[in-house]
């Protein structure tokens, strides 16, 4: 399918803003970007919640939101890690998404506000989300939740580190919901040569960089999980993919070595989207389709 309208708005759009590959971009300019995308989100319309709560997971700053299902409560739990190529994004960005999962998907979410580099490195982010998800398990009964009902969920990087998450900790997880993940450091698969898919592979190639703090970090598959052997033990997975993001392929691929491991998974690609559409809704009818799908996965199997 050919790029859709609203694929071809955003991209006009985002163009407009600066790029990580820009000559002499530096960390003056990081810190840029970061300020903008909280200023912008500062904008964006807050759906109520129940209650929101920020919370010290063993030193780890997340935020708790419990959606409002009065008499009932939210018994499932989202660990919601979010995207920015690592190195953006962080709970105040992705406020208004952590709480349409809320609200969609009828559980509660604790969103990890992990460390990014390029002041912090692989591994402290899956290290981070390791805590938190330590932290929860401990500490879910004290919020009337259900430590036996627990997912991790993210998007692009944060797809990236939920999957890191359930391979380094096998069985304390009931599902992983990956949004066009960002796993293959080496970049090898075809779909890398689409221009116009949100995400370029100049940019993904600089996201990679600022992660890894050594050259031979990239071969370690919790910072590249295309790489992991232990796919078998994953809980039920859903992957979804953006059909002409440059993560295509490797998204793909994911999905048909999760099968191979005999892992159970569903993979869905979202025609004529591009990288970024999931937490985008203002932009993209398809963000809430792929809500509903989410939910309608957590129903079946957690």
């Amino acid at each position: 399918m050919t790029l859709h309208p609203q694929a071809l708005a955003a991209l006009a759009l985002w163009s407009a803003g600066p790029s990580v590959t820009d000559p002499g971009f530096g960390p003056a300019d990081v810190a840029a970007m970061r300020a903008e995308a909280l200023a912008a989100a500062e904008l964006e319309p807050k759906e109520p919640v129940d209650r929101v709560e920020d919370v010290d997971a063993d030193g780890v700053r997340c935020r708790l939101y419990v959606p409002d299902l009065a008499p009932a409560t939210a018994q499932r739990t989202i660990l919601f890690l979010h995207g920015g190529g690592f190195v953006f994004g962080d709970v105040d960005t992705h406020d208004g998404q952590a709480r349409r999962l809320a609200n969609r998907t009828g559980s509660a979410v604790l969103a990890v506000d992990y460390r990014r580099p390029p002041e912090h490195p692989f591994p402290a982010a899956p290290d981070d989300v390791d805590t938190a998800l330590s932290w929860l398990l401990v500490n879910a009964a004290a919020y009337g939740l259900d430590l036996s009902r627990v997912v991790a969920c993210g998007d692009s990087a944060g797809g990236n580190l939920a999957l890191v998450a359930a391979l380094r900790n096998p069985n304390a997880l009931a599902a992983t919901v990956l949004v066009y993940p960002f796993v293959d450091a080496a970049m090898g698969c075809p779909s890398y040569v689409a221009p116009d898919g949100g995400l370029t592979r100049a940019e993904a190639g600089w996201y990679w960089e600022q992660y890894a703090a050594r050259p031979e970090d990239l071969q370690d598959a919790d910072l590249a999980p295309y790489l992991a052997t232990g796919l078998g033990t994953l809980p039920p997975t859903l992957v979804q993919v953006a059909e002409h993001d440059v993560l295509a392929d490797e998204d793909l691929e994911l999905a048909r070595r999760i099968a191979a491991a005999g892992a159970p998974v569903e993979v869905t690609t979202y025609r004529g989207m591009i990288h970024g559409f999931w937490r985008h809704p203002q932009l993209f009818d398809a963000a809430e389709e792929a809500l509903a799908e989410i939910a309608g996965f957590l129903d079946r199997h957690v």
